[in-house]
Parts: C-alpha cells; structure tokens; sequence
C-alpha cells in the first residue's frame, strides 16, 4: 500500500551517519529538512552530498528541504550556563550587557526588545516554560518579575504573547544562506516568522536573485501571521503550520483550530502543507510513540495535510528509524478513513483558468467512478501532478518526467510518487505506451489494469497539459 502522506524528517547527529541516513530513506523519508540554524555553508554542502547519496542507495527521490534560521530572538549565555528562578523573583533582560549572565541578568542575541515593550507585556522564554511580565523598561534594560519560573539556559528563545516584536524575518545570515540553498539545490527553502506576504515576496527576489529555483514555504509561528494568512499563502509555495512558536504566541488551546484552518486554506489555494512540531516527541527517548501522539498524526492526515514533519526526533533522538517506521504505519491506516472523502476536497470548477488543470480534475474523476490502478501524470514542471494532489484520493498518483528537479519537488505532493522517465519519442501514442511499460516493468500496474494517462500535445514543455485518456494496460500487445 502507497503511503499518499509525506514525510519530512530533519537531519541532526543521530541521523547523519549514512548508514543509518539510508535506513529512514527505506522506511519512508519523502523530505530532508537541514536546520540553517546549525552549522556551515561548507556542512550544509557536504550533507546535501549524503542525502543524495544515500537516497540513490535506497533507490529513491529525496527532496531536500533548507530551513532558514530567521531572527535570533533569544538571551544569551549565562555564567555557568543556567539559573533558576521562582514565582516573584525580579529579572533583566539586558541589551547592553556584553558579557555572561547571572542570577539577577542576562544579555539579549536581540538588541531591539526594550523598543518592541512596555509595562505589562507577557514575554514568554524558553518555549513558553517561564513567563515574565514586564514593569518597566530603563534605557536597554527590561525589567520583569517572574510570574512562571523554572530554569533559564543559554540561548533560549523569547516571544510576546500575542506578538508585536519587529525582529525582520529575513536577517543578513538569511540571505546568505539563501545561496548556500541555491548552490546545493534545494527544492525547498522554508523562510522563519514571516509576518506578511511582504517577507515571502522579498525572500523569493532573492532566491531568484541568486538562481535558485525552490518552492518557498511560509512558517507560520508568529501572531502576526494569522490576520494575513490568506496573503502569505499567496506569495507562497507552501506552508508549515509550526506549532511550537504559534503556540507561544497566540496560546496552545488556539493551535488546533488554526493547523485545521490552515490546511483548508492552504489545500483550497492549491498550496502544499506541512504540518511539525512535538508529532513524536516522546520517541526521542522511547521506542513507540504515545497514543496522544498517534492521534496528533493521524489528526493532521485526515484535515489533509500534505506532510507530518518531524524534528528532534531524527536530528537528536534515539530512535530515528523506529520513527520514521511509526509515523508510516500511523498515516497509512489513518489514510483509509480519508478515501471516501473526495467529494470535500473537489476544486471550484467556476474557478479553472488554465487548459492543464482542468485536465488534471478529469483524470481524478474519471478515477474516482472507474476502478482505476494509477493515474499517469506525464509531466514537465509537475503542476498538474500538483493540482491532482489537491483531492485526497485513493488512486496513486505517478510523476512521470525527465526533469530531475521536478522529481525531488513532488516528493512533498500528496498521493504523488516521481518516476524518472526519459521520452524520446513526440508521438503521442508511442510516448503513453512507454509511459505503461515503464509502469509495468517497475510492477506497479498489471496487464487488465486500467489506468488514467494525461500528456501535452507539446510533449516535453511544461503547461501544455490537454489530453487524458484511459487505458487498459497489456491491450496494445493483443492487438
């Protein structure tokens, strides 16, 4: 059984062992994310190099995900790099402090918090485990008072409930990074607290500046998303509802409604969704996942995400393959309640624009009201294979192209599986019979199989999508 759920899985030290690499690739990583936040343009290189290769080991298309640190809103280190504080106890937050920390202050990595404050606001640390609550600002000193305590470490993160600090989401390092992600060729480039589609627009100059060509992901982690989530999703190729900073923000109890709202948004733009954060989080340490967690999976399956990413898991757990191996089986046997839901996922037909995508609505019903074994997308740029996706279908979808960065970009399309497929032929006919005996050769269609072909009249350019037809596979050899 296909699994129509993608994988993202971030690579860390327990998983850049290629050995071990190559066993999550054979147990279902469709996506590597690599954390920017970590390590040199050199080491980004030289872990591009080892997911390729070990994803040729495994026979498989691994898309490579770079993930952009984005603004550094954190303490700095302490003397001996951690305190603890109390309910009550008094604390600053120092932007003029240039040395280590202590018991009464800390330095700050974010030199304009005393701007983005004032008396009363809720600043929450180390992913919403403290709480402080502001009484006064002094020159570049916050002062708070501890209203949640527990142990403050180096460089743990700061936000504002409800949002309001003004940290651009691009930093210098950002746009650097943005051509260490061209040089390895990443097929996505996901930018850190966006606050408008503003953010999205300049990252993607940029990338284009620098000759990239990724599909642009929005993380959604900041307050001051949510009020233009239909913006950002435009500018954007995707999006990654993060729950860990949004939780922070806009407080945990909002969170599943919005990672339900967002892939409904997401899906009805024909934009792809990743859902992350905490999906597995006890198998950093533990073998088998809570049953919390399997119901958070399986949760985020049947809104119809597009991915279930996980993070610590597989970059520092103890068990990144049995991961992998888990969050497989648990998006498998969700995916059977969500076959029967084609009807709520259609496109508005009023809303077609383009020759392909109409096409591509065709094949998926004309595949929903025949018993059909695969739906064959022959395609260039891999949008209709995109707008097919949009509908969770049960009828595996197969990219058939030539365009090896196209083969790694459906890596994050639901229910889509790339297949390299040289053509050298521009007739039509012959191209969809090699198309079916290159199916047939890899056994994942029989002979009395029917399958759903679409092609362009211009074979081998991209957007010229306008014909489908349905086949059965094997009657070319009786005739």
């Amino acid at each position: 059984m296909l699994r129509r759920t993608k994988i993202v899985a971030t690579l860390g030290p327990a998983s850049s062992d290629q050995k071990v690499l190559e066993q999550m690739i054979r147990a279902g990583v469709d996506v590597v994310r690599m954390n920017f936040s970590h390590g040199t343009a050199q080491d980004h290189i030289s872990r591009a190099e080892k997911v390729r290769a070990a994803a040729r080991a495994a026979g498989r298309t691994v898309g490579i995900l770079a993930d952009l640190q984005g603004p550094k809103i954190r303490v700095s280190k302490f003397e001996n790099d951690k305190i603890i504080l109390n309910k009550g106890d008094t604390f600053i937050l120092d932007a003029a402090l240039d040395g280590p920390g202590n018991q009464e202050r800390v330095g700050l990595d974010y030199k304009k918090l005393p701007e983005d404050v004032d008396i009363g606001t809720v600043l929450l640390l180390n992913d919403g485990m403290l709480e402080f609550h502001v009484t006064g600002v002094k020159g570049k000193e916050v002062h708070c008072v501890v209203v949640r305590g527990g142990v403050l470490s180096n460089n743990k993160g700061i936000n504002r409930r409800g949002g309001g600090l003004t940290a651009p989401a691009l930093t210098d390092k950002d746009k650097e990074d943005i051509k260490t992600a061209t040089l390895i060729k990443a097929d996505f480039l996901a930018v850190s607290f966006p606050r408008s589609a503003d953010d999205m627009k300049l990252a993607r100059e940029l990338m284009n500046a620098a000759g990239g060509k990724s599909l642009l992901v929005a993380k959604i982690e900041r307050a001051e998303a949510i009020p233009v989530l239909d913006e950002i999703i435009s500018a954007s190729d995707a999006i990654m509802v993060a729950r860990g900073d949004l939780s922070v923000e806009v407080g945990d109890a909002a969170v599943p409604g919005l990672q339900k709202k967002m892939i409904k948004m997401a899906r009805a733009k024909n934009k792809l969704v990743i859902t992350a954060t905490q999906m597995m989080e006890s198998m950093i340490t533990n073998p088998i996942p809570t049953r919390a967690e399997v119901s958070d999976v399986a949760n985020a399956v049947l809104d119809g995400t597009d991915a279930v990413m996980l993070s610590a898991e597989t970059a520092v757990g103890d068990y990144p393959v049995e991961t992998i191996e888990a969050m497989d089986r648990i998006c498998l046997n969700a995916e059977v309640e969500t076959e029967d839901s084609i009807s709520d996922r259609r496109l508005d037909t009023s809303k077609f624009k383009r020759i392909d995508q109409s096409i591509a609505m065709s094949a998926l019903y004309a595949a929903s009201h025949f018993k059909v074994k695969a739906i064959i997308a022959l395609t260039q740029s891999g949008s209709t294979a995109l707008w097919m996706s949009r509908i969770n279908g049960s009828t595996p979808i197969y990219a058939m192209t030539p365009v090896e960065e196209t083969l790694s970009k459906v890596t994050l399309f639901s229910g889509v599986h790339p297949i390299e497929f040289i053509n050298d032929s521009n007739d039509h006919s012959v191209t969809l019979r090699n198309a079916e005996n290159e199916l047939h050769r890899l056994k994942l269609v029989e002979d009395g199989d029917l399958v759903v072909m679409t092609v362009g009249e211009a074979i081998g350019t991209a957007g010229y999508t306008n014909t489908m037809k349905i086949v059965r596979v094997g009657d070319y050899r009786k005739s």
